[in-house]
């Protein structure tokens, strides 16, 4: 054996003993869409450390979004976010790929009360992420009253006008229209959901914008003192910019929501996907997630770590009524749609 040659395979040995020596890195990338200000960017920067796998974060702003989104095809995204009833559209619409999520560990992780649910049933094709609950947000700089109910946002007084925003679709706000009148959750009556829109058309006058974007400023800032919205944003907008802002629990109720991790049916990157879900259900990136996003975790965090709790962080324990959001039938969904673009004319 000629000198040359000893010495290449001793540089060959040498380079395999390195890469053996060195973390098992992964190739490729990941593609997300989620809600705005969702995934923590301190945890995803731990998880491309960790892989090597190069993370890209999009946002969207309504459920009705991400499902136009992927209903047109070729999205490009291998991880997306939807809500509860969003996330059985989907499966029921054939856009989300089976990832045997109850078979991964990070369905481990989930609270016995958010597996297998309506909206996935087999478990088959989400991971929860947070949930929380819709209801209405007032700056005590502008509103004094009670917010005890939601006559106060639906019904307002006169100081009120031009003084109250809404969201920009009808996902939320018409449950909660419904939660007021005692009307349930997808009704296929016109005529109940002749009620809900003459309330909504009588609010109208005061409604100053109808708008899902830059609401923490809106709100936060004073240019409206009431304004459709989340718990734990409003949490956040209180604590990090210390707004005086008072989350409402109407005694009629709030509207419900989980969001989950899923994935787009011929998503590229199927396994960089799993590996993120997985990552991210760990106890302790789970709460560099909830400590960062600020709803409540279906996810088992370290209570030790934790940000919140009933006393820093009310909005996020409820003392009223909770009803989750539903998937409607096509003819209630058709009424949802009916009432919300008649408003809007």
């Amino acid at each position: 054996m000629s000198v040359k040659i000893r010495l290449s395979m001793l540089a060959a040995a040498s380079a395999f003993s390195l890469l053996t020596s060195l973390p098992a890195w992964a190739e490729g990338s990941l593609s997300i869409y989620a809600w705005a200000d969702s995934i923590a960017p301190e945890a995803v920067a731990k998880f491309e450390k960790e892989t090597g796998i190069k993370v890209t974060v999009d946002a969207f702003s309504s459920n009705e979004d991400l499902l136009t989104k992927l209903q047109a095809g070729s999205s490009g995204y291998d991880i997306v976010t939807p809500s509860q009833h969003f996330v059985k559209i989907m499966i029921d619409s054939g856009l989300l790929e089976d990832i045997g999520a109850s078979s991964m560990p990070a369905f481990q992780q989930i609270l016995p009360e958010w597996q297998k649910q309506w909206w996935d049933p087999t478990g088959n094709y989400s991971v929860p992420l947070a949930y929380g609950n819709a209801g209405f947000t007032v700056n005590r700089n502008l509103y004094k009253g009670p917010v005890d109910s939601w006559k106060v946002y639906f019904e307002p007084s006169e100081e009120l006008k031009g003084k109250i925003a809404s969201l920009a679709q009808a996902d939320e706000v018409i449950p909660a229209a419904q939660n007021y009148l005692g009307i349930p959750y997808c009704s296929e009556d016109p005529k109940e959901m002749k009620r809900v829109l003459d309330l909504l058309q009588a609010q109208k006058p005061f409604v100053a914008a109808y708008s899902s974007d830059n609401i923490e400023n809106r709100i936060g800032g004073g240019e409206v003192a009431m304004h459709f919205w989340w718990d734990g944003n409003t949490m956040r907008v209180r604590r990090n910019d210390k707004a005086n802002v008072e989350y409402a629990m109407p005694k009629e109720g709030l509207v419900g929501w989980l969001d989950s991790y899923a994935v787009p049916k011929g998503a590229a990157n199927l396994d960089n996907a799993k590996k993120f879900i997985d990552f991210m259900a760990k106890e302790e990136n789970a709460t560099i997630e909830y400590n960062y996003y600020g709803h409540s975790s279906p996810v088992k965090v370290d209570a030790s770590k934790a940000l919140y709790n009933k006393e820093n962080a009310p909005e996020l324990f409820p003392t009223v009524p909770v009803k989750m959001g539903q998937a409607c039938s096509p003819a209630a969904q058709e009424l949802v749609t009916k009432v919300w673009t008649q408003l809007l004319q």
